[in-house]
Order: structure tokens, then sequence, then C-alpha cells
């Protein structure tokens, strides 16, 4: 029986490391909302199942149930406590080099999930429980449980699939609960904030802006789907908060609405409209729509603050009259315009024009890149309509903070890091790039390129490569496969081949920066241009 124990033992641990890594994929494909959490264990089939071991399994057991041989049944369970042990150090192994952007994060949720997951593996023991003597019995429990290994992915789903009634029931309990202090705080004002790119930067802008006069609650992070609103609005909000900024995410046409209907914004902001979840959405007429939910949401007395260099948000046409403002840059049939942007390793320096108003008013912020522009003058734009004076209003652009891994600027070791790597879009990306080319000395793109743009991937990935051409003097590309297109950009618009360095580890970018600064007497500025969420696998 011991080497029934110590096999049992390797298995369980097996099963722990491969649950751990299926809850964590759960978790970020949101418990499997629109089914993404299933499209992702088919998209990544190959780095579960492990066909060498696998065989090996089904050959040992295939072998004792042919030939009954038992006193070859010590040494069939040895060798497969063997390939147990080896596939996982494999998994640990891969669990310790992994690169991991957001850890699982043990919630109540995840505890009833891996309760359900240690029951659903138990069945098979308890049923077989008192045949323990039996040797065929014992052989019968561990091909079970060896195949429920291998199909731990799908036991995780089913596990999430048991629990859903009950979890539908605390969300719908937390959902009313979280509707009905809304409804209590009558004087409080609500924004909505939402768009394709930008949401949390724009977000945590408005908020330092808002702060200087009122005392206004975003919600935290990138919480924007109901959940993350409704734990905000419970544990956070109270009688002193006079705003309530809530980002506003979406896979797909609906979910805006839905949102809305839960917190009832008065006031709308749509940062830009692109192809960001184009899969998920299926068209960028669908992302359009679903955008405009947020507006087309807001009362007859609500405001909505619309891009107006955006065509996307231009060429579209309302459904209902809610009042617009309308922010810009190059359009100047706007009602509040950026003129003489001037960036620099420093921040950024513009000048603000209101509608009827003849005067050009100085702004100063620590922030890089245009987009940011356009988050402050939405901020700008609504905090005038709240009442705050000019004078306010350039003070708290002035003590707006850095928004983490979203063109945040730092000395890290030798070199300026420009860290944009919490996520990428064709319009960002550009705009990324094109702070670098500001900067003084050597200039260095780091970056594994752009995903979940459906069809176009490739085609916008081939044009940042075309544009980092034009703005750096080194490319780095993580990860060979994924990043072909940015290399054909480069290539299309001459970039010197030994200037391009592929690695599959963005540690490796991190000592070549090194190196450089170590030849080099000038200054290296370097930009991060995205990390690769946790479902991607190359």
């Amino acid at each position: 029986m011991i080497i029934y124990t110590i096999l049992l033992i390797i298995i369980a641990l097996v099963i722990i490391i491969q649950s751990k890594k299926s809850l964590h994929m759960l978790q970020q494909n949101l418990y499997n909302e629109n089914n993404r959490y299933l499209k992702w264990v088919v998209k990544n089939y190959k780095n579960f199942f492990n066909l060498q071991i696998i065989g090996i399994i089904l050959a040992l057991v295939g072998a004792f149930i042919a030939y009954d041989i038992d006193n070859m049944l010590y040494i069939l369970l040895g060798l497969l406590a063997i390939c147990f042990a080896v596939e996982g150090y494999r998994l640990f192994k891969v669990s310790e080099t992994e690169q991991v952007k957001k850890p699982l994060v043990i919630t109540k949720r995840v505890k009833r999930l891996i309760f359900t997951t240690c029951v659903l593996y138990l069945i098979p023991v308890i049923c077989l429980y008192f045949k323990i003597n039996d040797n065929k019995a014992v052989w019968l429990l561990i091909f079970i449980i060896t195949i429920m290994s291998y199909c731990n992915q799908f036991i995780v789903f089913i596990a999430n699939i048991i629990n859903f009634p009950y979890e539908k029931g605390v969300y719908y309990y937390y959902k009313n609960k979280a509707k009905n202090t809304l409804k209590s705080r009558t004087n409080l004002k609500v924004i909505g904030i939402t768009g394709s790119y930008g949401k949390t930067s724009s977000k945590n802008i408005l908020s330092d802006i808002l702060n200087i006069k009122y005392n206004a609650l975003p919600t935290p992070r990138n919480l924007n789907t109901p959940n993350g609103i409704m734990i905000t609005v419970n544990n956070h909000l109270d009688k002193f908060t006079d705003i309530f900024i809530a980002e506003m995410g979406a896979y797909v046409r609906g979910e805006i609405k839905y949102l809305c209907d839960l917190v009832h914004p008065k006031y709308g902001i749509l940062t830009t409209i692109g192809t960001a979840h184009l899969e998920s959405f299926g068209s960028e007429e669908n992302i359009q729509k679903a955008k405009f939910e947020l507006i087309e949401s807001l009362p007859s007395d609500g405001l909505g603050v619309l891009n107006g260099d955006d065509p996307k948000q231009v060429g579209y046409k309302l459904q209902n009259k809610v009042r617009t403002i309308w922010i810009g840059i190059d359009n100047k049939d706007v009602d509040v315009r950026a003129v003489d942007i001037k960036c620099n390793n420093k921040g950024t320096n513009f000048k603000v024009i209101f509608a009827n108003d003849k005067n050009k008013y100085e702004f100063q912020t620590k922030l890089l890149g245009k987009h940011n522009v356009y988050n402050i003058l939405a901020a700008i734009a609504l905090g005038h309509e709240f009442g705050i004076s000019i004078e306010e209003l350039q003070q708290a652009v002035r003590c707006v903070k850095a928004v983490e891994h979203r063109l945040e600027l730092k000395k890290l070791g030798n070199f300026y890091q420009i860290d944009d790597a919490y996520n990428s879009n064709p319009v960002g990306a550009k705009g990324a790039v094109e702070v670098l080319g500001m900067m003084p000395g050597i200039k260095v793109v780091v970056t594994p390129g752009m995903i979940e743009l459906g069809k176009k991937e490739d085609e916008y990935n081939k044009a940042f490569g075309e544009q980092i051409a034009e703005h750096t003097d080194y490319a780095v590309l993580i990860g060979e496969k994924h990043t072909k297109p940015i290399y054909e950009g480069l290539i299309n618009k001459g970039f010197d081949k030994d200037n391009i360095i592929v690695y599959n580890d963005v540690k490796e970018a991190y000592k070549y920066i090194n190196s450089l600064c170590a030849k080099s007497k000038k200054d290296v500025y370097a930009l991060f241009e995205n990390d690769l969420p946790d479902t991607y696998n190359e």
C-alpha cells in the first residue's frame, strides 16, 4: 500500500499545480463570461496535454489490463510515479519562471471553486474506498484520477458550472445592495467613463482634477465590470463622497447599457473608439454602438463629453438629446481645445482654448503623450462645468499623478524607462513611440506587439513596426512568432536588421539595454510597450 500512497500523493501535487493555473485563467477570463475561458483552453490545448507522458501512462494502464500480470504491478506503479514526478517537476518549473501580470486573487468565490474542485476529485476515491484491498480497484482509481488530472481545465470548468447558481444568488444580493446605496444618495454626481482605450487613465486623471474641490471616488485600478463597480459602491462609497466615477468596460454589446442601468450616470466621457476586443465584438460598428450606450443612457439633463478628433464619435448619430461638450486638438470646431503642445522628458505643456473665450490658458502636466492631453481636456471640460475655476484646474493638472504602467517615465538603473506596459492598442502605441521620438539620447522600443485585434492584428502590428522605424534606434521584440508582422514593418521602412533583437523573455531585454548603456555616453530611453496578458502563450 505504500507505493499506492506515494503515487497518489505525487498525483495530488500535480493536480494542485494544474488547478492553480486553471483557476488563474478562469479568473482572468471572467469565470467564462461569453465563453472566454473555453476559448482560451481550446487556443492553448497544446500547453496542457503532454502527449508523450499521456501515451506512457495509457500504455502502462493498457499493459496491466491486457495481461493481468500481478507481479508486474509494482513495476508499473513505480514507472507511473516517475512519469507523474517528471510532469510535476516540469509544471513547477514553468510556474516558477512564468511572468504573471495579474496573480490569482484568492477571493471567496475562488475558495468555493477550490472546494468544489476537491470534491470532484474525491468522488472516485470515496466510491472505491471500500475496495481498497483489491489491486484492480486501486488501479482503476489511479487510472480515473490520472485522466481527471489531464482534464484538469475541464474539471475546474465543471466546478464553475456547479457553483453557478450559488454565485448568481450572491451576485444579485450585492447588486441590490449597491443599487439601494446609490438610490439613497440623491445628491451624488455619477460619471461614467468608457471607450476602447484610455479608460483607466482618463478615470484617474479626472479623479485627481475633481478632487481639488470635491470628494471624488473612482473605481480602483481597472475594475470596470459589474462586480468591480458593486465592490466599490458597497465597500467604499460613503456620505462624504460627492462624485462617483465608474469606469465601464465591455466585450459585447449591451454590457455598458447594463452598467448604466446599475449606477445611472448623469455624466459620461468617451475616450477613443477603436478596435480593442474586436474578436468578441465582431465588428467595428458593434464597438461604436456599444461605447455610445453610455451617452445614450444619460438623462435629458445630463452631459456627455466627446472627442472631436475621433471620426467614430463625430460620425455617430446620437439616439437621444443629451447635451454634449466636444474636446479636441486637431479639430478647431470644438468646445474645449488644446494647442501649442510641447512634450519633453519632464512632462507636457499646452494651452487650452474654451469656446466663446479668446484667452489661451497655460497648463503643465508631468504626464507624457498626446492621448493624455485628451484625457486632461475631458477632465478640464467636466471640471469647468462643475464650477472649478481655471486657476484651480491649472493647479490640479500640475498635480495629476502619473498612472502606473501607462507612459510612466522613471529612472531604472542606468537608463530611463517609459513604462507603457499595461496594455497596447494601435492609437496608444503610435502615440507612445512618438513620445519616445521626442526624447534625447538613444531610443529603444521593447514590445511583444498588440493582441486581441481579431483579423486585423497582423495589419496593425505591421503598421506599428513601421512607426517604430521612424522614431527609434533599436527594436527589441519579445516572442519571435507573434512579432513577425512588426519585424516586416521595420524592414519595409529600411530599419537596420542589426538593430532588431528578438528574445522570448523580456528579462533578456533589460540585459541588452544595460549593455547599450555601458558602451554609450548618451542617455538611453527605453519604451516598454505592452505586456502580454497571462492568458497569452507563444
